[in-house]
């Protein structure tokens, strides 16, 4: 019975009358309390397409692929993460209320191997589309990252960005096709597919530093300095562990028949 309340799961045996701190002591011991997971739903297509791409891509040296994504941080966090256990006769914190929200900051990132790209913040009030989106790739990740590296490594590293739109579209296509990034340099991606890209487990890890204890900011840039100081705190050895899990991601998607594997 996931997501079941602890009433709910006495009365499923038959169990009446024990008081909630008892029912909640007797389950720590075997359960944890989790929120529902929000993930894009699955149909048969996109199964089909996350099989297809675990089976063409399996016999690939992941330590070659350049995993990226963007996040978005907010002042305040997402809801519901300033929660937690407090002693006795200690006071919860008060978060600070807000009238407009406070906005939040765009930041593009990168993993492979050991290595952390980035991060790179995008300008504040540009919204990402297919023009934007390059010329951010060729002010930071090209201009800052890769004109650095080696012949060999370019010839060898490939690309993977996500179906947004600002990336798949036909213009973006045809300008990572100019800087060398194109065919099998270029990873195709099944769609509704987060659970398969390690970097959403390295936002993860800043996300929940930035925001431990109930951390709030009042700034923008104060934020923005909290994820650089996050990211530069996650070593080489973490980094690689989350892109040495490709290979068991891939069997895992073929094992569940394209169905969404734990992240």
């Amino acid at each position: 019975m996931p997501l079941a309340t602890s009433l709910a799961i006495f009365q499923s045996c038959n169990i009446t009358g024990v008081p909630k701190s008892t029912r909640c002591a007797i389950l720590r011991d075997m359960a944890k309390v989790r929120k529902a997971e929000r993930r894009p739903p699955l149909n048969k297509t996109h199964k089909l397409k996350r099989q297809d791409w675990a089976k063409k891509y399996l016999k690939t040296d992941f330590s070659k692929v350049l995993w990226t994504d963007e996040m978005r941080v907010s002042l305040d966090g997402p809801d519901g993460w300033a929660r937690g256990w407090i002693g006795k006769g200690q006071r919860a914190p008060v978060p600070l209320r807000r009238q407009q929200g406070g906005g939040g900051v765009l930041v593009w990132a990168g993993i492979i191997k050991d290595e952390l790209v980035g991060p790179f913040r995008v300008e504040d009030g540009v919204k990402l589309n297919s023009q934007s989106y390059c010329q951010f790739l060729e002010d930071t990740f090209f201009k800052q990252w890769y004109r650095k590296k080696s012949a060999s490594f370019k010839k060898n590293m490939i690309f993977m960005q996500d179906n947004a739109p600002s990336h798949a579209s036909k213009y973006s296509t045809a300008w990572l096709a100019r800087k060398g990034i194109k065919e099998e340099k270029l990873m195709t991606w099944p769609p509704c597919s987060p659970d398969l890209n390690p970097i959403e487990n390295l936002w993860s890890i800043i996300k929940c530093e930035i925001y431990k204890e109930g951390k709030q900011y009042t700034s923008l840039n104060s934020v923005w300095e909290a994820v650089v100081a996050a990211a530069r705190n996650v070593d080489g050895e973490q980094i690689k562990t989350l892109t040495g899990s490709m290979d068991g991601r891939l069997l895992s998607v073929l094992a569940k028949k394209g169905g969404y594997i734990g992240r």
